[in-house]
């Protein structure tokens, strides 16, 4: 009857070849593929009664190993650059990766072990000492100020003054709005049509003051046309516009 023996747990076939060379004290970036196979391939045999689910990526990797050693006895492959071909090549790359996540996997347990151990109170200061603040000095603050150097810092703030302002810009006038009623104007244009019987459309907009005023005026006149208040004639196309009142005199 043999000897039970307990074996090693790995987390993984990475983390079993990290431990075969971390033991050998070889160079991972020069791994004796032979040696290590070997003693990987003992205990892919002796894990044989193990969970089949974690065995069967362990025979992965042991099969992957096994390739390696077969490609290290053929002649090596050259790149486009004439360089050979090392076959542990992607096998390091992913060993250096998981040796990586490792070690930050212990840094991360410390932490979390020697956070355990810290315990944190609330703040307990008075509101008077938060909202304290400390008295400024003014013979501090105006220690070696003089009025030259009061002069320097105005005339440096006017400068920069004088840079932000736009010079195309500065030189616009200011925009205002006129508000203009149309009621207000319609009972302009009727008061104005009492006095007058008959009127020029030309010389009525000739006293309206602005754009706005003029096309009020316009709106005024067609209201007024629409409500029977005045009436609108040409003789010929481009001729006078003439309005003729049909109110009464007030």
């Amino acid at each position: 009857m043999g000897i039970p023996v307990k074996l090693q747990v790995f987390e993984g076939p990475l983390d079993l070849l990290l431990h075969l060379i971390e033991k050998n004290k070889v160079n991972i970036y020069d791994i004796p593929i032979v040696e290590i196979t070997n003693q990987y391939m003992d205990y892919i045999h002796a894990m044989e009664r193990e969970d089949l689910n974690v065995m069967s990526e362990f025979m992965v990797m042991a099969a992957t190993l096994i390739s390696i050693k077969c490609r290290m006895l053929l002649p090596r492959e050259t790149t486009e650059e004439g360089e050979e071909e090392d076959p542990r090549e992607e096998l390091v790359r992913q060993l250096l990766e998981y040796k990586m996540y490792k070690y930050m996997s212990y840094e991360l347990r410390d932490r979390m072990a020697q956070a355990a151990k810290n315990v944190y109170k609330l703040p307990t200061i008075p509101k008077e000492v938060l909202s304290y603040r400390e008295p400024v000095d003014t013979s501090q603050l105006l220690d070696g100020l003089t009025l030259e150097k009061l002069n320097q810092i105005f005339q440096c703030i006017m400068r920069r003054q004088e840079e932000k302002i736009d010079p195309i810009r500065s030189k616009f006038g200011k925009i205002e709005k006129e508000e203009v009623s149309l009621p207000e104007k319609m009972e302009e244009i009727e008061h104005y049509a009492r006095e007058h019987k008959t009127f020029c459309f030309s010389r009525l907009l000739k006293k309206q003051a602005s754009k706005v005023q003029v096309i009020v005026t316009f709106l005024a006149i067609l209201e007024l046309m629409k409500m029977g208040a005045i009436r609108i004639s040409q003789k010929q196309i481009f001729d006078e516009i003439e309005i003729e009142s049909l109110l009464e005199r007030g």
